[in-house]
């Protein structure tokens, strides 16, 4: 990585717009690094250290424009102990914060939920937690009424890791990346919490913390002026990559601002994708193309864009056939700023660092091998009839035998698309591993023989389940952060089943199943192979008048 650093600099005082990191030259291994050149380019000129408010550190600018990550000398409980002391503060306003605790719908049982009480300072009151499961636009509908089950299956999450220190508020289930629930999201913010206290976004790595916050910075939710002066975060599928607090003021939803808003949201929704602009059509396409659940997020309150002035110098335009025209070097755009008036009693959403999940089997790949194990789109159901005595790969970070039974059983795959499924037998299973683990055929990790020399063997854990209906899956057995595999058993089928996850991650059996009726979304079956042919259910969009056309 190109950039020198330069011990002597001391640090700015300024922090990232990317990942809330302090600006400095001094390590290049440590957070917020700028190059010394490139940080005394923007530092020493008229604007001294105001100069830096408009950059990122050379990690976030990696990251988002090469999508390269650097592994940073960070203690291993720098990110907790950053939000636990922003979460000590004493309250603001009299009142203390609203908690908007962002999970991850596929992770459940959410890893690092019972550890918030933890972070809470006793002394200092919540004022109220909400917690927010996302990324179902990823997940498809396995039946009439799959997000009401989502939901009460976030509650029940809720209720295991006895959240008593704060009053759960309520429970909502969005896609930050699609959009999906997030206008009433926003609504049910301005209804009950208004403009009372601050309020923090918190979560585990890869919950999209991040990428919620962008979406809200364009939303709403913010003071109008907020999206041209506030820079976005540093989203990546790498874990951790917001290091320090972020954060836009919070608008006052006053009541004419309320109406205001319901009257667009109206409007809107009277709309069908026919009366769309053909910008918007194509952004509504792509979005389709991502996840099963797509709404849109648009803005009530902006600022009238000011009208371009275009100077015209005759001078500058005069010049003989032998010259060449003279450029005015061109000035760096000055950041907007707020004003003291605007953010003296403001209210802020804080994005906060990602609580890192222990025993992740994320925490053992490489930015490449992270890149192809988290899904970015809808993920397509894959399912499999197997007998006794198979054995179901996924990629080489998981297994699942099937040891005995009397029927063949059926084994949904519910994991990134790019992630490979093979299909072996018992006495063929630890050559079809050591022969194809870390190559092509079963893809991640990746690096041939020495990769698989450091990379921790597969462990076994033996599952048994009884079986209630050739429709109906009994349990997922989640296989750490790489995905899991719904299992569907006769009606009374007893199976006994081994597992297997690398060594030093955690394999869960999640009963009941996140999508019990998963098995159902599939085609014919593919004829002399245990697989069935895929099949994308349509996607959903929020917000537009249905057509009756998909």
């Amino acid at each position: 990585v190109p950039g020198r650093p330069d011990p002597s600099v001391p640090p700015s005082g300024v922090s990232c717009s990317g990942c809330g990191a302090e600006l400095q030259c001094r390590d290049d291994a440590a957070p917020g690094f700028v190059p010394a050149e490139k940080y005394r380019s923007l530092s020493e000129g008229p604007s001294g250290a105001t100069g830096l408010r408009a950059a990122v550190c050379q990690r976030c600018w990696l990251l988002a424009h090469h999508g390269r990550a650097l592994r940073l000398q960070l203690p291993p409980e720098q990110h907790r102990r950053v939000l636990s002391a922003a979460l000590r503060r004493p309250p603001r306003h009299g009142r203390g914060p609203l908690l908007l605790y962002i999970l991850d719908v596929m992770e459940l049982p959410d890893p690092v939920l019972a550890d918030l009480p933890g972070l809470l300072a006793p002394d200092v009151p919540v004022a109220g937690l909400l917690v927010v499961g996302n990324k179902v636009d990823l997940l498809p509908a396995d039946s009439p009424g799959h997000l009401g089950r989502l939901r009460q299956r976030v509650a029940d999450a809720c209720a295991r890791a006895g959240l008593r220190g704060a009053p759960l508020v309520d429970v909502r289930l969005v896609s930050a990346k699609t959009g999906f629930g997030l206008e009433g999201l926003v609504s049910r913010l301005q209804r009950s919490w208004r403009c009372a206290g601050d309020v923090y976004l918190l979560g585990a790595t890869n919950s999209g913390k991040s990428t919620l916050f962008n979406t809200l910075l364009r939303s709403d939710y913010c003071k109008s002026r907020a999206h041209d002066v506030v820079g976005r975060a540093t989203v990546s599928s790498w874990p951790g990559t917001t290091l320090n607090l972020l954060r836009f003021p919070v608008i006052n939803p006053t009541c004419d601002r309320i109406f205001r808003r319901q009257e667009r949201l109206k409007e809107e929704a009277t709309k069908t994708e026919d009366e769309l602009s053909s910008e918007e059509k194509k952004y509504l396409d792509h979005l389709k193309k991502q996840g099963y659940l797509v709404g849109e997020v648009g803005r009530t309150f902006q600022r009238p864009k000011p009208s371009t002035v275009v100077e015209f110098d005759p001078d500058e335009l005069s010049y003989s056939i032998d010259e060449d025209p003279s450029h005015s070097p061109k000035e760096r755009e000055e950041r907007e700023e707020f004003t003291y008036n605007e953010v003296k009693d403001a209210r802020w959403c804080f994005d906060t660092p990602g609580i890192v999940k222990e025993n992740c089997v994320l925490n053992l790949l490489t930015e490449k091998e992270v890149k192809l194990v988290l899904p970015t789109q809808a993920i397509i159901p894959r399912t499999f009839i197997l007998k006794p005595g198979m054995v179901l790969f996924l990629a080489a970070l998981g297994r699942v035998d099937y040891l005995e039974g009397e029927k063949p059983a059926w084994f949904s795959v519910m994991a990134s698309n790019l992630l490979p499924v093979c299909i072996s037998t018992l006495s063929k299973v630890d050559a079809v591993y050591e022969k194809h683990a870390s190559q092509k055929l079963l893809k991640v990790p990746m690096g041939g023989e020495e990769r698989m020399k450091e990379f921790p063997p597969l462990v076994p854990q033996d599952i048994t389940l009884k079986g209630v209906g050739t429709t109906e899956a009994i349990a997922d057995i989640k296989l750490s952060s790489a995905g899991w595999v719904a299992v569907t058993a006769h009606a009374e089928e007893k199976l006994l089943l081994r597992a297997y996850t690398p060594k030093g991650t955690a394999l869960v059996v999640r009963e009941p199943p996140l999508l019990p009726y998963i098995s159902t979304i599939r085609g014919a079956r593919i004829a002399g192979t245990a697989a069935y042919r895929t099949r994308k259910p349509p996607s959903m969009v929020e917000n537009l008048k249905t057509t009756g056309r998909r």
